[in-house]
């Protein structure tokens, strides 16, 4: 049998235990070492981009989820080493207050940590979802989970916000803790007992790791689809470290202001993310490479339209723009990570952790590249040309970006990787 709706929700669970950790490490302590202690805003910088480049392991989590038997002891291993790095993460800051050089010892090790546990069980939780979930579900089951993790972040980013005034560093520790130790136990309740009842599969013998990902490597389609990853996901994020001072710089927006049009960015996302599940499964409308295409190509046209506004200055209606990139976006990354689910079931048997592997440590990349890369571009062409006119060129690189990969999903994703079941094709469990 195939996941019931209630365990791909309780899977969803695990995505949001994984948000509620590491919002903390990518907000709450990179506030907390820029303002409190004054330091470079590149330190947490740097340990948030070790953080994301140790993903580049997310193959060899897969590989051993595959050829291992039982995702589930990876997703819980996992998100133990999560956990741990989360709450030492917190405790490098609370000792840069008075050793700053064993402080950062500890935050460089907590962030590998942390850079291990997403990698392991965030890449398991993925193949168990591609493994055993319906082909007509699997774009709901992607947006099910993913909008859980945002619900996760945005929960414990304000609900911790609230707890940590007046900030202590007692209190720190405390409010990392419940948030480190409650992720923890919900991950073990959510997925007792699941992959034992799903669809299993007697496991091939094991082979050396670096011969399995030549495996899939040599599969065209996962290769494509590599690359398509990686392109997509550095335009997704060359514009995450730009957008608050473009609308500071050009529009005239206040910190509070600022903060309200990265809210409202990510409610459009949200909302992107719900039509797609919602009138891909639903109403099985269009495929899921339609719906990669649409968000694609609607991301680039709205870029472009923040770009024009850029050059009205203040008083342009930047938040619409800024909501409807947020939609798009929402609608291209959903139906992507559905797309991903669906593809990783193809070629050679067993391999799904594998390739979800791949692909996990292609977006991590990507994630930091695309982020550093739009600031770098952006510094250096503020040397040249006016503000509006230098972030414009920024966001209409990127809109290149997005158009390319829209090009690149055409080729990558056929017709029959698709939001509703094929004409004749059994649904194993229905």
């Amino acid at each position: 049998m195939t996941l019931s709706w209630l365990q791909i929700i309780r899977l969803g669970l695990v995505q949001m235990s994984l948000g509620a950790i590491v919002v903390l490490t990518t907000s709450t302590l990179n506030r907390l070492m820029v303002v409190e202690l004054a330091l470079p805003a590149v330190l947490p910088g740097l340990l948030v981009a070790l953080h994301y480049g140790i993903q580049i392991t997310r193959p060899q989590w897969g590989y051993k989820s595959d050829t291992g038997g039982k995702r589930t002891r990876w997703i819980i291993g996992g998100m133990g080493i999560l956990a741990l790095g989360g709450l030492s993460a917190a405790y490098g800051v609370v000792l840069m207050e008075t050793q700053a050089t064993l402080g950062l010892i500890v935050s460089i090790l907590a962030y590998a940590a942390i850079g291990v546990g997403v990698g392991a069980s965030g890449t398991s939780l993925l193949a168990l979802l591609a493994t055993a979930t319906a082909p007509r579900r699997r774009p709901a089951a992607a947006t099910i989970t993913w909008l859980m993790m945002i619900f996760g972040i945005a929960m414990t980013a304000g609900v911790s916000g609230q707890f940590l005034d007046p900030y202590t560093p007692l209190r720190l520790m405390e409010v990392v803790g419940v948030v480190t130790l409650g992720a923890f136990a919900l991950t073990a309740l959510a997925v007792r007992g699941i992959e034992a009842r799903v669809i299993s599969r007697p496991q091939e013998p094991a082979a050396p790791f670096l011969d399995g990902l030549r495996e899939v490597w040599a599969e065209p389609k996962a290769r494509m689809f590599t690359l398509f990853v990686f392109l997509s996901m550095t335009a997704y994020f060359m514009q995450e470290l730009i957008l608050e001072p473009y609308s500071g710089l050009v529009f005239g927006f206040t910190p509070g202001q600022s903060t309200t049009l990265s809210g409202a960015q990510n409610g459009g996302v949200f909302l992107g993310m719900v039509v797609v599940g919602v009138a891909g499964t639903a109403l099985r409308l269009l495929s899921l490479k339609a719906w990669v295409v649409v968000g694609c190509i609607g991301s680039a046209a709205a870029l472009l339209g923040i770009t024009a506004l850029g050059q009205m200055g203040p008083g342009a209606p930047l938040l619409p723009a800024v909501v409807a990139m947020g939609f798009f976006n929402g609608m291209f990354a959903v139906a992507a990570i559905g797309s991903m689910m669906a593809l990783a079931g193809e070629g050679r048997d067993a391999r799904e952790g594998t390739r979800m592997g791949l692909w996990g440590a292609a977006q991590a990349i990507a994630a930091g590249f695309g982020g550093l890369a739009g600031a770098a571009l952006a510094d250096l062409a503020r040397t040249v040309m006016p503000d509006a006119t230098a972030f414009g060129a920024v966001f209409s690189f990127e809109a290149l970006l997005y158009l390319a990969s829209a090009v690149m999903a055409l080729r990558v994703m056929e017709g029959k990787v698709s939001m509703a079941p094929q004409t004749g094709a059994a649904v194993p469990g229905e």
